[in-house]
């Protein structure tokens, strides 16, 4: 009992919320909150300020919650190690994805790991990707997907895909009729793009620098979803990466075309905590991201990591 609530303890400040631990444990809220109160009058001692919103952790409850992910990490190593030498892949896995790389191309990955390995409790959230590296480095997550993949200090990242980029156009756009084009003819064009802090903003406007163009950006998101609904409805040109799009250019939503020249791919990377210990879990869920995709993905699978001019 005092090791689930230990257990307990530590999802609840790894997710930095007692309703993300009861859904991640799949019990209720009033369950959490009894575990931790119970653990809390064990150790004799308040772990977590809830007079606070957010809620913080004391400085006991500093103490406990680093001793136990040390402690909770080395178990997991101890029993990854010895279910590797039976062949058995359990545990829990816990990824986090930048939007781009959501449910449409991830489905068919998620249920093919969840059919061959049934006893992993694996899940994943989709976030921005400054938030992916949060919480990694806050060890709330085994692994990271991200485009433009950090690879130095804390983080490790294992190449994945390479997918091409074009420009992305509405259905009643003059370039809809079209299905490749120069970059100097987007000279001028109202565009939709990515926000300043994101790579790939950096990486189209050096691209549109280089290739002597200039757009007018009339909105910019963090989201690949609102850009595409911007561009689908008229508000500008974007460029985006192709796979991206492929169900809005299937249903005649929204037209993509390739670049003449000069094609621009974006790197999407695994990303891992350099000196965790990866599970065996973690390992075989990169195998199969490496695998063949399954038959109704729409990921590009190239594994280069760099830019192409």
């Amino acid at each position: 009992m005092l090791l689930r609530n230990a257990e307990i303890f530590c999802d609840i400040v790894a997710f930095r919320s007692f309703s993300k631990a009861a859904e991640v444990r799949s019990i209720s809220q009033p369950a959490i909150s009894q575990a931790l109160q119970q653990l809390e009058e064990y150790l004799g001692c308040t772990l977590i300020d809830r007079s606070k919103r957010p809620f913080d952790l004391t400085s006991a409850g500093e103490l406990y919650y680093e001793g136990c992910r040390r402690l909770f990490d080395e178990y997991r190593r101890v029993e990854n190690d010895v279910q590797q030498i039976g062949d058995r892949v359990t545990g829990r896995l816990r990824i986090a994805s930048i939007y781009s790389v959501g449910l449409l191309q991830m489905a068919g990955y998620i249920s093919q790991f969840c059919e061959v390995y049934p006893d992993v409790d694996l899940s994943i959230d989709y976030l921005h990707p400054d938030e992916v590296y949060d919480r990694l480095a806050r060890d709330e997550v085994d692994l990271g997907i991200v485009s433009f993949p950090k690879d130095g200090g804390d983080f490790s990242s294992l190449p994945w895909q390479e997918q091409e980029m074009g420009l992305v156009v509405g259905p009643n756009h003059p370039f809809a009729v079209r299905d490749d084009i120069a970059w100097e003819e987007i000279d001028g064009e109202c565009f939709v793009g990515f926000t300043t802090e994101l790579k790939i903003r950096r990486e189209i406007d050096r691209q549109l620098k280089r290739a002597k163009v200039s757009v007018t950006v009339v909105h910019s998101f963090d989201n690949i979803e609102n850009i595409k609904r911007a561009v689908e409805i008229g508000a500008g040109v974007s460029i985006l990466p192709l796979p991206t799009v492929r169900r809005e250019v299937d249903h005649g939503f929204l037209k993509a075309l390739t670049f003449q020249d000069r094609r621009l791919y974006r790197p999407l990377g695994i990303i891992h905590r350099r000196h965790k210990h990866i599970s065996n879990a973690a390992e075989k869920f990169v195998e199969l991201l490496h695998d063949e995709p399954p038959a109704d993905d729409l990921i590009l699978t190239s594994t280069g990591v760099s830019s192409k001019a």
